[in-house]
């Protein structure tokens, strides 16, 4: 009996050493620029969605816009377009449109996004703390952001995003457990100049339940914005713990 005491107790005593040992997260407002892109970016509540396009990576450039062959302008029959890829120039290289995708409810991501903006302006540091720590128990809201190293893959993005609405989307937009149940899209509201893209609103329950939990497996954010635009992305719930609360 004694011997059993003295094996708990050591149990107890090394467990305790390796709490002890863990690390503190860092509050949010002394993340580095490096730990903010990280949590906004590529964490359990922050994923990127690269969509590669390699149209550009064979293509020759030449000094007119007319056909190597002698006939008529490739993509004007007046030979007055300056908007074909030898007069704007090519990249000949695949380049991508990186979708950002958020769990914008989720605590670490408003932090994240009010540190960025802490960063660049201290003076609001009031004001973002409340947008930070501030939580909702009706909406799940998913923002969806991008950025292209070429312009020319970005403009047509840009257009995608600001014409959608709810009406278009909300058939086609939803998330998603392990079971297979789904939410479908309650409200979008498009870009505006405030950092965080486009935001998906749907609701926190289900037939009068949470819709996630921690047992959901998982949680999918799934969204056709046109025939070229398809996001999908899966969050794990496991991973979405934050201070002791599952945070989406």
């Amino acid at each position: 009996m004694k011997k059993k005491i003295v094996i708990t107790l050591s149990l107890v005593f090394a467990l305790a050493a390796v709490a002890g040992a863990q690390k503190k997260m860092k509050p949010w407002t002394e993340w580095s620029e490096k730990e903010v892109n990280k949590m906004l970016n590529d964490s359990a509540w922050g994923q990127t969605q690269a969509e590669t396009n390699t149209a550009e990576m064979f293509f020759t450039p030449t000094t007119s816009n007319r056909n190597p062959i002698g006939n008529r302008p490739l993509d004007s029959p007046t030979g007055s377009s300056t908007n074909d890829r030898s007069t704007q120039g090519a990249l000949n290289q695949a380049t991508n449109v990186n979708y950002r995708i958020r769990l914008l409810t989720a605590r670490p991501i408003r932090q994240a996004m009010a540190r960025r903006a802490q960063m660049q302006n201290p003076q609001l540091a009031e004001q973002l703390k409340a947008f930070a720590e501030q939580s909702t128990d009706k909406f799940i809201v998913v923002a969806v952001d991008y950025d292209s190293t070429d312009r020319r893959l970005s403009g047509p993005v840009m257009q995608v995003f600001n014409s959608a609405n709810t009406g278009s989307l909300k058939n086609s937009a939803y998330l998603e457990n392990k079971d297979g149940k789904r939410v479908f899209l309650q409200e979008y509201i498009a870009p505006i100049n405030d950092g965080m893209g486009a935001k998906f609103v749907f609701p926190r329950t289900l037939n009068n339940e949470a819709f996630v939990n921690e047992k959901s497996g998982y949680l999918r954010f799934y969204s056709e914005m046109g025939k070229d635009i398809k996001l999908n992305m899966r969050f794990k719930i496991s991973d979405m713990m934050f201070d002791g609360k599952l945070e989406y």
